[in-house]
């Protein structure tokens, strides 16, 4: 479909179309535009966020940063009482810690 067709179909003129060309390229065009553009080429406008991990991988790796950096602070305070833990069981003292203590809520909060 040419410049002046799709102008035809969206009310505006061929150059009008050819600057909305333009700032798509840029990323600049605006959604209200776009979706005039899709409803003139008779198609729908899907305007979605996708993960470049999946949201699980981001979820769980925010969850450990976090649980790690409070059980450190509380190892620390500890060990400066000769209360050291056992870092061999870090990988569950982890979990446990997220299960137990750690509102899903607040992991992106607190990052």
């Amino acid at each position: 479909m040419t410049a002046a067709q799709l102008g035809e179909r969206m009310g505006v003129s061929q150059p009008t179309v050819q600057k909305l060309e333009v700032s798509e390229a840029e990323g600049a065009i605006q959604l209200k535009t776009l979706r005039r553009a899709a409803e003139a080429l008779n198609c729908e406008l899907v305007y979605v966020l996708v993960p470049r991990e999946p949201l699980r991988d981001l979820y769980d790796a925010a969850a450990r940063n976090l649980a790690r950096r409070e059980l450190g602070a509380i190892s620390h305070s500890m060990a400066l009482e000769d209360q050291a833990v056992n870092d061999a069981d870090d990988d569950d003292r982890l979990r446990r810690y997220i299960e137990d203590e750690l509102d899903p809520r607040e992991i992106w909060a607190r990052r």
